[in-house]
């Protein structure tokens, strides 16, 4: 798929639409709303003519009026009034930005537009909701919420990695600074197309913050002041008898929410097929668990392949390919982070892959300032500062929820760069696993050197006695080498059907 990635000066330069008539759609009720009737604050209601310029009834009053009339809570209120939003399939953005091509050229046809020829994907959406405003008046979008540095920001779609494009949605300073929003956010709410002169939709009024009340967010603890402990509940990736692969890592190197963990590789070792089967066990054992899948300076049709394998509703698979430029690299790793981050304030689990770690630290030697100050390899002393704290935020928190983080290392490539950027982060996680060429060569798989793979604490994460019986098992295989240990290993558990059975099998006496 083509991508198109203005600058940011050019999206800085561009005509930014006017304050939002509805920026401050949750200040305290009017004095005269007591004198309106419930029934106009409907969901329906709110789709008013795009000439409309009269500021809308306010959040508050709507779902004030609702609930009164009734009779539930106002957390149902809100859960249900969003519901109902989602729904409106034919005015939702974001149901546009999940079709194929094709789908959109259909789309297109319908709503009259005939001169599609040579339209790329973005301009193409971009018609279709400028055509739909014109019949059902205002639409609702949503997206992931980039702030910018002159203090507006854009509502970002994971469906194009968070690049910008024409359809993303221009938030106003007046809305970032009233609801204290910070990039990451997932916002949703109504938005109006653009007027004359100006280049992008903008809201026009926050609905929800992460799919909760906006007036949530501002009682939610910042990521930085929650307080880290060690991870202490598992996350079990045993799923079938036959992913021996999966049995393996869950047996000797188990990992915990939010685990700090690193795969350190050579190339073509299966590094990028072990991360898609780690991701896949996941998501299967953990229905609630929010995965993200961020590939790195990687190769196109790598990117395709693992979007078909594990790309799902709770698992966003965001790339940014070797073509594209450092900035860019930057840039989709922030997003991705400040995303997790605010998931994580709100109490959810998150998991991100990343690969690789390597990779980034390379974008980051490139963008950063130069400080003058070079290490060897031609790493800029500097330049490994942000990569360290995007691998330093993964973390269990004491107040609900946690933040995983796998990450790749590559070593062995005959770069001194690459093997710098290893020695600096070697040691900072709490879970290593070595990939051994020597079992690459031998067609063994998973190709995990045992004995130089493991996980801290691992006794907080496993039961008392199957933390006994995995010491006996490593005693055993720390006298063998590490292609006949693996061997050996793989051998025994394909004779069971899962690793307890296995463990209870074991001769103690050994």
């Amino acid at each position: 798929m083509t991508r198109q990635n203005p600058s940011r000066a050019d999206e800085a330069n561009a005509s930014i639409p006017a304050e939002p008539e509805g920026s401050a759609s949750n200040a305290p009720p009017a004095a005269t709303g007591a004198h309106r009737g419930p029934e106009r604050r409907t969901v329906r209601s709110q789709q008013r003519p795009a000439n409309d310029d009269s500021e809308p009834l306010s959040l508050a009053e709507e779902i004030a009026a609702e609930v009164e009339a009734s009779g539930k809570t106002v957390r149902q209120e809100i859960e249900d009034r969003y519901e109902k939003l989602k729904q409106l399939g034919d005015t939702h953005i974001a149901e546009l930005q999940r079709m194929s091509m094709a789908e959109l050229i259909e789309e297109a046809r319908k709503e009259n537009l005939d001169d599609c020829t040579g339209v790329n994907r973005q301009d193409l959406i971009f018609r279709i909701l400028k055509e739909r405003v014109k019949l059902n008046g205002l639409m609702y979008g949503e997206g992931t919420l980039e702030v910018l540095p002159d203090g507006f920001g854009f509502l970002r779609s994971p469906e194009y990695h968070y690049l910008s494009c024409p359809d993303d949605i221009y938030v106003s300073p007046s809305q970032i600074r009233r609801f204290g929003l910070k990039t990451g956010a997932t916002v949703s709410g109504q938005i109006r197309p653009p007027k004359e002169n100006e280049r992008y939709f903008a809201l026009l009024r926050v609905e929800a913050i992460n799919y909760q009340d906006p007036n949530l967010a501002a009682t939610r603890i910042p990521f930085d002041d929650l307080t880290p402990i060690h991870p202490d509940q598992r996350i079990r990736l045993e799923t079938t008898p036959e992913e021996i692969e999966m049995r393996v890592v869950d047996l000797l190197v188990p990992i915990g929410f939010g685990q700090r963990g690193l795969i350190v590789s050579p190339p073509r070792a299966g590094k990028t097929i072990l991360l898609q089967k780690m991701a896949k066990a996941a998501l299967k054992n953990y229905p609630d668990l929010y995965v993200f899948m961020l590939l790195i300076d990687e190769r196109p049709e790598e990117v395709t392949d693992m979007e078909r394998q594990v790309k799902s509703r709770n698992c966003e698979v965001i790339s940014s390919t070797f073509d594209e430029s450092s900035a860019r690299h930057v840039q989709v790793s922030e997003m991705v982070l400040e995303k997790a981050k605010r998931m994580v304030e709100y109490g959810h689990n998150v998991l991100i892959f990343l690969d690789s770690i390597t990779r980034l630290a390379r974008a980051w030697n490139q963008e950063c300032p130069p400080s003058g100050k070079i290490l060897s390899g031609g790493v800029d002393a500097n330049a490994l500062q942000r990569p360290k704290r995007f691998f330093g935020s993964a973390r269990k928190v004491e107040e609900g929820g946690s933040l995983t983080i796998i990450g790749t290392a590559l070593v062995e490539t005959g770069s001194r760069m690459d093997e710098v950027i290893f020695e600096e982060f070697k040691g900072t996680g709490n879970q290593e696993i070595h990939l051994d060429r020597k079992l690459v060569d031998r067609r063994v798989w998973p190709a995990i050197d045992i004995s130089r793979s493991g996980t801290r604490r691992e006794e907080m994460l496993l039961d008392p006695e199957e933390y006994r019986r995995v010491c006996i098992l490593r005693r055993v295989l720390s006298d063998m080498n590490p292609p006949d240990a693996m061997e050996l290993l793989v051998s025994r558990l394909q004779k069971t059907k899962s690793n307890a059975e296995f463990l209870m099998s074991m001769n103690m006496k050994t």
